[in-house]
């Protein structure tokens, strides 16, 4: 029988890590300095928004995978050196009233 590695991953857990993946590869490219800052940085927010974000928050979620595959398509352009960081916040108790 097969060996178990854990619990089964959604298909949006499956593109997180993936992502987390190519940043960490796409700094590989830069220098030390660079490498160890976007490292860094990279962590930070992936664990900020594992404790922060809903996880049934699908919307929102796919928003922060499309503006993270963008900021990883910059990031291995040879004309980039680094990342910033974007905080954006996102309340889930205000709604807008008409």
């Amino acid at each position: 029988m097969g060996v178990s590695r854990g619990p089964r991953l959604s298909g949006m857990q499956k593109q997180v890590l993936s992502l987390y993946r190519g940043f960490l590869r796409a700094a590989r490219a830069k220098s030390a300095e660079d490498r160890q800052q976007i490292e860094s940085l990279v962590s930070s927010e992936f664990r900020r928004n594992a404790k922060e974000v809903d996880r049934k928050n699908f919307l929102y979620i796919e928003y922060l995978l499309r503006r993270a595959k963008k900021q990883l398509d910059q990031l291995r352009s040879s004309d980039v050196v680094g990342l910033s960081a974007l905080n954006v916040s996102f309340s889930q108790t205000k709604h807008p009233t008409n």
